[in-house]
């Protein structure tokens, strides 16, 4: 019989936990550390989302033809 508990799990969600950390805990440098951290994995997330989209484009107009 198939039990639950020897289910694989899904890995826990990053950005779940991120958003539940307590920060109350941080210093100001360590919230600004954070802060750029966090800032920097936004401009990574957007170039990889814009290059996605180019090579979509890309790919859609060389099928459309």
């Amino acid at each position: 019989m198939f039990d639950e508990t020897d289910a694989p799990r899904r890995p826990p969600a990053p950005l779940a936990d991120l958003a539940r950390e307590d920060l109350d805990k941080l210093s100001v440098a360590e919230l600004d550390e954070r802060i750029m951290a966090l800032e920097a994995e936004i401009a990574r997330s957007r170039r990889k989302r814009d290059g996605a989209a180019a090579f979509r484009s890309a790919a859609d107009a060389l099928f459309k033809r």
